[in-house]
């Protein structure tokens, strides 16, 4: 009896410290965005000051009017915005049809493209950054937002094809092999069995292309030219150059660019967790 309460216990006692581990790592990781947050409401001469004001005592709300009206947030937001959304359905749509052919459809040589799509995953974007500027240039598109939406449509991302590859070799065969005896073509099996039944796998990708599109900086730092075309990471970075003694307005315009994707994952959590879990069971 007392061995059973002393084993009981010390399993409470084990739950209790991980679970003060995991608070404790929790607000670690927490910390940076309440600091963001309490910056940016402090007064410029609060921000650096020494002890550190953890919190104003008059907060400036007014911070973030000025940096709506100051900085040409609605544009960067704008410009971000229709990157975002262009290379998640250009994403969308060409890896996960890349994706379906190397899984689901049996074709000599599927296998060898697929190990070098795998390498292609080892190759840093340095190594390919001066070629691909190159044809760009030659294109006439350096100076527009075409090179940092026209590759999504053209499954680039080896990771997305590697991941809706290995949730695609997940679903029941016999779903394929019987719409095949009834005359059904690969697009349309495709488009009508595959595709809904991977919205969660589709849901981790759009996730991982939107948030990858909207914190990307070297891509719009290298193609695009003018204030009106920036996004939001290489307009913060230009204010920042411009504007380097308005700290508090910056804070606050780094919070509202932080924003959309604190909700995005919040409201989209169980679905990227579901989709995480499940994808690469089969290998």
């Amino acid at each position: 009896m007392l061995d059973d309460r002393a084993v009981g216990f010390r399993g409470y006692a084990t739950k209790a410290l991980l679970y003060l581990v995991m608070i404790f790592l929790s607000l670690l990781f927490l910390f940076p965005f309440y600091w963001l947050f309490a910056s940016s409401l402090k007064a410029d001469q609060d921000i650096f000051r020494i002890p550190p004001v953890w919190w104003p005592s008059t907060p400036q709300f007014g911070n973030y009017i000025r940096a709506v009206t100051l900085f040409p947030f609605p544009t960067y937001l704008k410009n971000t915005l229709v990157i975002c959304i262009s290379t998640m359905i250009g994403t969308i749509l060409s890896c996960s049809l890349c994706a379906y052919s190397l899984g689901c459809v049996d074709w000599p040589g599927r296998n060898i493209i697929f190990i070098i799509i795998i390498a292609i995953m080892l190759m840093p974007y340095t190594v390919i950054m001066v070629p691909v500027f190159i044809i760009f240039c030659r294109l006439g598109w350096v100076g527009t937002p075409w090179p940092l939406i026209v590759p999504a449509f053209l499954a680039t991302n080896s990771f997305y094809i590697f991941l809706l590859r290995q949730f695609f070799r997940t679903l029941p065969v016999e779903l394929f092999d019987a719409a095949r005896i009834d005359g059904a073509s690969d697009l349309y099996i495709y488009g009508r069995i595959v595709m809904p039944l991977s919205r969660t796998a589709l849901t981790v990708v759009a996730l991982f292309q939107f948030m990858g599109a909207w914190n990307d900086f070297m891509g719009p730092l290298i193609y695009l030219s003018s204030a009106d075309q920036y996004t939001v990471a290489v307009g913060l970075h230009h204010a920042l150059l411009t504007r380097f003694a308005d700290w508090s307005g910056l804070m606050a315009a780094s919070l509202l660019a932080t924003l959309p994707l604190i909700f995005l994952y919040f409201f989209m959590q169980r679905n990227f967790v579901t989709g995480i879990t499940l994808t690469g069971l089969n290998v």
